[in-house]
């Protein structure tokens, strides 16, 4: 499968695969952009048993590695 199409697979059912938003963080195939793209449809979609608190603390994360390296460049 290509890696678009897997994304947006991904995106339209992250909790089909993913038990944690922090399995998000630990899936190499994907860039941290990327990561976000699919904890953000997580949150957007309510899927899964994790809360909002948990999917949000994790984005924070991400956000915050993208920020710094933007900063490093």
């Amino acid at each position: 499968m290509a890696k678009k199409k897997l994304l947006e697979d991904i995106k339209h059912h992250p909790a089909r695969i993913y038990r944690t938003p922090n399995d998000v963080l630990r899936d190499r195939r994907f860039s941290d952009a990327e990561r976000l793209d699919i904890l953000h449809s997580w949150r957007d979609g309510q899927e899964g048993s994790s809360s909002h608190s948990d999917i949000d603390a994790v984005i924070t994360e991400v956000e915050g590695r993208l920020c710094s390296n933007h900063a490093a460049e």
